[in-house]
């Protein structure tokens, strides 16, 4: 867990170093800082679909893990959920930024592969290199968005320590399909963000969530047939 415990650490001080660096800011530079994450964000999904989608043994999974983890975020209406439970603590577009925050820190393959790999081969490479991008992520989030975004270190808490013990777990069962395919929906949600940002196309992002459940699931069936 040192990995992930090193995450942690470097996303809480870049969201305290940039929330000191926003104080200085103009808003003319927190709006181009804005731009510049959305672009990031879009530039990174583009990335994780194109380098894994043509790797993919099951090419239609994504679209039916979208389509049923659409139908049911929207049904629990995760998305209002989660703007509401924000809001209690800020009245700035923090949801917004939380939201890519999240998304950006768990869903990176690197956020994915490197629990697997401290598990199975006390290999922290991936987790540490992964830790330099969440700090420098983490800081110019919250230079735009507030310290707020240091909440998003609880989630990749809980996100990659899972993903450690789950890989503990089912070290016989834990494949590189598995991991493909969530990388792919995960792509697809970090570019959605990333839209959402730029203003070109608002998305209820997180009522999207549910679909990173539907490749886990369908490999866990597969496995019994």
């Amino acid at each position: 867990m040192f990995g992930t415990l090193f995450n942690v650490a470097m996303i809480l001080i870049g969201s305290t170093l940039g929330t000191v660096f926003k104080k200085g800011l103009k808003d003319s530079y927190q709006t181009i800082l804005m731009q510049a994450m959305g672009l990031a964000a879009l530039a990174l999904g583009v990335n994780a679909i194109v380098g894994h989608l043509p790797q993919s043994n099951y090419s239609v999974l994504f679209i039916i893990s979208l389509a049923i983890g659409a139908i049911a975020g929207e049904k629990l209406d995760l998305d209002a959920r989660f703007n509401n439970l924000v809001r209690k603590f800020s009245r700035s577009n923090l949801a917004e930024g939380l939201s890519t925050a999240i998304l950006l820190f768990c869903i990176g393959s690197l956020s994915i592969l490197g629990p697997v790999e401290a598990a199975l081969h006390q290999d922290y490479a991936y987790l540490l290199a992964n830790a330099m991008l969440d700090f420098v992520t983490s800081l110019v989030l919250a230079s735009t968005f507030g310290f707020g975004i240091a909440l998003s270190a609880g989630v990749v808490f809980l996100w990659q320590g899972s993903i450690y013990l789950l890989a503990k777990l089912l070290e016989s069962t834990v494949n590189v399909d598995l991991l493909n395919e969530v990388s792919i929906v995960g792509g697809v949600l970090i570019m959605a963000s990333g839209l959402s940002i730029l203003g070109i196309k608002k998305f209820k992002t997180m009522n999207f969530l549910p679909a990173l459940l539907v490749p886990p699931v369908f490999f866990l069936v597969l496995k019994f047939i």
